[in-house]
This record gives structure tokens, sequence and C-alpha cells, in this order.
């Protein structure tokens, strides 16, 4: 078993303590929907990791891992939308089981319930708390805008993608840790040290992530296979084709990602270039480059090496998935 079990059974507590059904059913049975269908909790585990690191009380910062559970769910049942996803996390989208609509709302509200989450921080955290959420809730959206942008963008440069994924996946990852270390209590400095440990692990599970879209199990990643490919979503992946390409194959490797269209052959044209290119191995560098950036961080806080241990449990599981 996991060490990590622990704080798992107490998101799955706070979540049953903390019920969001109410009426309209309409509205809340899709939040419901969404926080049950599965979903490895991360991000909330890493709230009251930041906690515990610090020898706070991780049962202070549940409810504040709530928010970020709540926050992260919200954003996904927008994004759905947005990349007209039919899976997540193997089962039907928000808007495909009920409707766009719907999902909207739902989701707007689950927005609203992530900042009620918080309210019980005595006023001088929750002013510090809040000031972080609504940076980093902000940060993601700038991310997610860059990102629909890089679809029809010719000149998407490495720094650009590095730049994108940091505020759409990175910076949560680093808020989560930096708001469970307020709760405990550190220090200034130790609090951003912990916010920029997070930040180059979120990046390197996001390039994992990115590999795993093309590369990974289908049966263990519940969505679409190669989703990236078919919304001509420009990854690290086919930057570093781009790069690796002679003129024939940057010829080739431009018009498909030309074409929006749900045509195997295109998915099929792109990772045979993908492999030829070794991409993959190029991936494999950057992952390992940005979580060696991490884990040098962690290595000077000044805590029991017991407590960051739980946090190399995570990198482990983050980095070293299959799906």
């Amino acid at each position: 078993m996991y060490a990590l079990d622990k704080f798992h059974e107490l998101i799955h507590q706070g979540i049953e303590d903390n019920p969001l059904i109410k009426s309209p059913n309409e509205l809340y049975e899709p939040i419901d929907y969404i926080l049950q269908i599965g979903g490895k909790r991360i991000r909330p585990v890493i709230v009251l990791l930041g906690t515990d690191l610090f020898d706070g009380d991780v049962k202070q910062a549940v409810k504040p891992s709530l928010a970020i559970e709540y926050f992260h769910n919200f954003s996904l049942m927008h994004d759905d939308i947005m990349d007209d996803a039919p899976l997540r996390r193997g089962k039907q989208t928000v808007h495909e089981k009920y409707n766009v609509n719907t999902a909207i709302l739902s989701g707007d509200a689950l927005l609203i319930k992530a900042y009620e989450a918080l309210e019980d921080l005595e006023p001088a955290l929750f002013k510090t708390v809040t000031k972080l959420f609504t940076k980093t809730a902000l940060e993601l959206c700038e991310g997610q805008q860059m990102d629909i942008n890089f679809e029809t963008q010719d000149d998407v440069t490495y720094d650009d993608y590095i730049q994108m994924i940091s505020m759409k996946t990175g910076v949560l990852v680093a808020a989560s840790l930096k708001i469970g270390a307020l709760i405990a209590g550190a220090s200034e400095k130790d609090a951003d040290m912990i916010y920029n440990y997070g930040l180059n692990l979120g990046i390197a599970y996001q390039l994992k992530d990115d590999y795993l879209d093309v590369f990974g199990n289908l049966e263990h990643l519940g969505k679409k296979h190669a989703g990236d490919i078919f919304e001509n979503k420009k990854t690290i992946l086919y930057l570093s084709a781009l790069e690796a390409a002679n003129d024939k194959e940057r010829k080739e490797l431009l018009f498909w990602y030309g074409l929006k269209t749900d045509n195997v052959d295109k998915v099929y044209a792109i990772e045979k270039l993908f492999r030829k290119l070794n991409v993959h191995r190029t991936l494999a560098t950057l992952i390992r480059e940005y979580t060696n950036k991490a884990q040098a961080i962690l290595n000077d806080i000044d805590v029991a090496e017991e407590k960051k241990g739980y946090l190399k449990e995570l990198s482990e599981i983050l980095i070293d998935r299959q799906g």
C-alpha cells in the first residue's frame, strides 16, 4: 500500500462529509457525476502533502484541498467542451452525458463552490490563500487560451510551449503545494521553494501527459487516443518533430497538421513520423530534466527526510505512470 493512501482517505472522507447535492438536481447531479467517476485526486492530496511537509495539521487543510479538487474538475468540464472530448476517465464527459449548457452552468457552480470551501480559513490566511488561488485560476485561463491559439499559430516555439504548460498545468500543482504550506505556517522562503518544486514537477507531469496521449495505453488513459493529434495541438512532440525533420518530413508533418479531420490515416502518419524522428526519446530527456530540477529544489528545503519521502513517492507516481 502506498504511504499516500492515508491522504487519499482524508480527501475521500472530506468529499463524503461535504456533499454538494442540493436543489435543483439538474445543476448538482453533473457535479456529483464528475467528482465520482474516478481520477487520482492528485491535486487535493498535494495540498495535504504541502501541509504535512511543514508539520501542519492536515485536517485543517482538507476543505482547502477540496477547493482545489472542485476547481480542477470545473476546468475539466469546460476544457472538455472546448476540445469536444467524448471521454473523461473512461466515462462520458459531462457535456456528452447531459448537454453543453448543463456542463457550462454546473461547471460555474463548481467554481463558486471552490471559493466557498476556503471560507473556514482564518481571515489573514484566507486573504493570502484566496489571492494565490485567484492568481492561479487566471493563469490557467491564460494557458488554456495559449493552447487554443497554438492550434492555428505557425510560429510556436519551445519556450512558448513551456510557458503554456506552466500556466495550464504547472501552476495548479505549485499552488496546491504552496497553499498546503501556508496552512502549516511555513516561512515565505519555504512556501516559495515548494511552489517552485511543484511548478517543475507540474511541467514534467504535463510533458508525460503529452507522451501518453500518443504512446500511452488507451485502456489506462480512459480517453480518446491521440486526441492532441486530432485537435492539431502543437505539443512538444510536434515541436521536436519539426526540429528534427528534413524538408520532406517537415512538409508531410505540416500537411497533416493543416487538416482538421478525424481520419485515422492522419494519426497513423504522424505517429510514424514521431517514431522515425525519435521524438519520444527527446521528450523522455525533457521529463527527466524537469523532474531533476524539482528534486534539486526539494533537497534544499530543510525538513525531515521522511516528509520529503511522500513527495518523492508522488513524483514517481506522476512521472512513471503508463496511463
